[in-house]
């Protein structure tokens, strides 16, 4: 259990709502995991992993910070999966109190430029120039950032490392101040607004992300079948969880399944290694695949896989 006790009037102490927004890939679900100091948005190195709004939450003893980590904004393909997820962005942006803005450091492109058209010109815009631990010359920075200003209006400019967690505490220094006076929202140990089920979905989709790299088709999701708790083994909690796999083509089935169902069981396993950590709990999982045709694009069955 946290040390911190938040208070109950908001005297001096400050809670508010913080959008990251960003193209696909610029390291918005590792700098959440950063701020919060735990993983609760998957990563990987393949575009577009995050498809949903993350809330994750910040408690210090001075402030709240609650973090919404967005689908990158899309601009390539517009099929029902992809519409919902851009909706998801532009909603979110009308809704928080500050937005972190998250650029590669020494690179701005057509795609950074098509999320820089959706910012609102009314509350705090914070330019986050991730990755800059890739930098090879630390001074082409100052005419990046210049030409930056020039582009949009920012609050502030950070520059930051989410993989090697460089200036993050920073750029919760700069945040800070500009939340709202309130009282926290969340309690002090609660640092997302997601279940279990819907994290284990995000578990199983990150292991076939980093396991099947660009062989993987982009219209796969995980639904969870049943996920059952309150029985306990060995003295600790027990998970039940059965997921499904769902792609396109029987192709695809067989690739995610493998030889022997090697590759499916490695999913599985590792899937479950990060659940029992995260759920501090035994897990039971089962994983298998099923076909399901032009799921993405189909806006009743985007709907009903949680996409809003």
């Amino acid at each position: 259990m946290s040390e911190i006790e938040l208070p109950n009037e908001a005297d001096d102490f400050r809670c508010g709502f913080v959008a990251i927004v960003g193209r696909p890939n610029v390291g918005k679900s590792t700098l959440l995991n950063q701020l919060i100091g735990q993983k609760i948005s998957i990563t990987s190195r393949k575009a577009q992993t995050t498809r949903h709004r993350i809330t994750g939450v910040h408690s210090s003893e001075t402030a709240q910070f609650v973090f919404v980590d967005t689908p990158g904004f899309q601009t390539k393909y517009q099929n029902a999966l992809n519409q919902a997820m851009n909706r998801s962005v532009t909603s979110t942006l009308a809704d928080v109190d500050v937005i972190l803005y998250v650029i590669e450091a020494g690179y701005f492109s057509a795609a950074d430029e098509e999320v820089l058209k959706l910012l609102p010109d009314n509350r705090p815009v914070l330019l986050v120039l991730n990755k800059i631990d890739e930098l090879k010359d630390k001074n082409e920075m100052f005419p990046f950032i210049e030409a930056m200003n020039e582009r949009f209006k920012f609050h502030a400019i950070v520059p930051i490392s989410a993989q090697k967690n460089l200036s993050i505490d920073v750029l919760l220094k700069v945040v800070e101040p500009l939340l709202p006076k309130s009282v926290p929202l969340y309690d002090v140990d609660q640092v997302t607004d997601r279940n279990e089920r819907f994290l284990a979905a995000e578990i199983i989709r990150e292991k076939i992300f980093r396991l099947m790299g660009e062989e993987l088709p982009y219209s796969m999701t995980v639904e969870i079948e049943k996920f059952e708790d309150g029985e306990t083994r060995e003295g600790r909690e027990l998970r039940r969880i059965h997921a499904a796999v769902l792609v396109d083509r029987d192709g695809q089935k067989a690739m995610l399944i493998g030889q022997n169902g090697e590759k499916l069981k490695r999913i599985a396993t590792e899937a479950r290694q990060d659940m029992e950590k995260l759920f501090d709990a035994k897990v039971f999982l089962e994983v298998w695949v099923k076909v399901k045709s032009g799921w993405a694009d189909d806006t009743r069955l985007v709907r009903q896989y949680g996409y809003e």
